[in-house]
């Protein structure tokens, strides 16, 4: 998205017309609805600082720019070399708390630019200009104070604002990047926040509350950030099933407001105080012992529970990756909810993804960031592998292939990052290789399966190759080997004709 020039954007008085001229000035996908106060005061803001500029005329502004992962939006960004500049347009009627809370949170989410930033709000109905001081309260402000201060930009960015908020700067995971956790460097989308708001107004002793979701919607930042909330009034401690124990250690070691006790597969660790809150992560993985004994600690303590799990059957619903859903999920007072909103991956990549493992609705689109390559045999396989590995791809291997680990290490590469599909959980990579091989195929609806499966039901092989590749943040890699069907029907998905 570009920016659009707002004195040219504000001459059309016609909410159609206006709308196709800014979709073309600032390349917009899609056709912007403009509402008539929002064209009056744009047109009245103008007005207000042509007297104040050296050149409104020629002045260009981000125009209703919203951060496409986090669903947060900006009415005017105005973005140079020194300093950026954000205003927000209102009619009227809006309390000054509620004006002030609003730059607030966009302060919050502007602070990974790492460029001074100035906040105001002009009131249109009102034509009153404020801003947000240093120390976060709203003050009085004139146009002549905003005037000095946009003509004092220099070297204006024009380019696209995406390139600016890159998926990196706001999305971490606090399991392998405690640091930027620990520091609050990374955001919630509005559904995170509102599935926190919701599950914080419902705790009560001994409730149980949890979400699910897809991989890389954002469960486990969401779980942490709760927790990190309850932990400055009250104790709380973290079950944690699944992997990542040498990285939950650095964690704890750091963290020392939260109690993490890591669950191995078959052991449950011993708990030697009480704690008010009960936070779980990876709950999906519990199984039936280590649940009854949390429901037990729950009791005994008075303790809520919440839970973050893996909403595993999305997929395929014989396709599950343990029981501990089925077991929490049917309590009666359980209350759940659902992330939908995919924030690790690109939209390119959610697409792909999406259509890979349902192939019955094709998105005609381009994939430039998906490569798919063919190996007759494992030798061939192994060899394309090694060349991904040369260019940046981690190679996460499954381990029900129907081999083990040893045999993929007797095709040793020069850079040897390779991972199995249970150990990624939680973890982000820019760049994910994985082998799917003849086992798999498609069913008359057009799904994804595998027939090695179909026989043993925790071999669970559509759900390790899906959460591989949703590790992924910005491009993906298959080799397939010895399925020429499938690479035909890959193919399909990648040719937009």
């Amino acid at each position: 998205m570009k920016p659009v020039n707002i004195y040219a954007l504000t001459r059309l008085k016609n909410p159609e017309l206006l709308s196709k001229l800014e979709r073309q000035m600032s390349g917009r996908g899609r056709f912007m609805k403009i509402r008539g106060w929002e064209i009056e005061g744009l047109a009245l803001f103008c007005e207000r600082l042509m007297p104040c500029c050296k050149d409104v005329c020629a002045m260009t502004f981000y125009f209703s720019y919203t951060m496409s992962k986090l669903g947060k939006e900006f009415d005017l960004l105005r973005i140079s070399d020194d300093r950026i500049v954000n205003i927000e347009l209102k009619s009227g009627g809006v309390p000054d708390e509620a004006i002030r809370n609003q730059l607030i949170q966009n302060r919050y989410y502007l602070s990974t630019l790492g460029k001074p930033v100035y906040y105001y709000t002009f009131i249109s109905s009102r034509d009153r200009l404020v801003r947000l001081s240093n120390s976060g309260k709203l003050v009085e402000s004139n146009f002549e104070e905003l005037g000095f201060l946009l003509d004092g930009q220099e070297g204006i960015f024009e380019g696209d604002i995406e390139d600016l908020f890159k998926e990196d700067k706001y999305l971490i995971s606090p399991i392998t990047d405690p640091g930027r956790f620990l520091r609050k460097e990374y955001f919630l989308t509005f559904q995170q926040r509102d599935i926190k708001k919701q599950i914080l107004k419902n705790i009560s002793a001994g409730s149980w509350q949890g979400f699910t979701g897809l991989p890389g919607t954002g469960k486990t930042i969401l779980l942490y950030d709760i927790a990190m909330n309850l932990s400055c009034k009250t104790s709380v401690c973290i079950f944690h099933f699944g992997s990542h124990r040498k990285e939950l250690e650095q964690l704890n070691d750091r963290l020392k407001r939260i109690d993490f006790y890591y669950c191995d597969k078959d052991a449950f660790p011993d708990v030697l105080r009480s704690y008010s809150v009960i936070f779980i992560d990876e709950g999906h993985l519990m199984k039936e012992a280590a649940f009854l004994k949390i429901s037990e600690y729950s009791r005994l303590w008075g303790a809520p529970v919440i839970i973050s799990y893996d909403n595993v059957d999305c997929v395929s619903e014989s396709e599950r990756l343990g029981t501990g859903a089925s077991l929490f999920e049917k309590l009666d007072d359980f209350r759940g909810y659902k992330l939908t909103n995919k924030i690790r991956l690109n939209s390119e990549l959610s697409y792909f993804l999406r259509t890979l493992f349902s192939s019955s609705k094709i998105y005609k689109r381009d994939y430039p960031h998906v490569s798919v390559s063919y190996g007759n045999d494992l030798n061939e396989a192994m060899n394309l592998i090694r060349y991904y590995e040369k260019e940046g791809f981690v190679f996460i291997w499954d381990k029900s292939l129907g081999t083990d680990h040893d045999r993929y290490e007797s095709f040793p590469g020069e850079v040897n990052v390779r991972l199995e599909s249970g150990m990624v959980t939680g973890k982000e990579f820019d760049r994910v290789v994985m082998l799917i091989d003849a086992s798999f195929y498609y069913d008359e609806s057009g799904y994804l399966r595998n027939t090695e499966s179909e026989k043993k039901a925790e071999n669970a092989r559509i759900m390790n190759l899906f959460h591989g590749l949703s590790r992924a943040k910005k491009k993906i890699a298959l080799v397939i080997m010895d399925n020429y069907e499938l690479m035909e029907r890959v193919y399909q998905i990648l040719q937009k004709a």
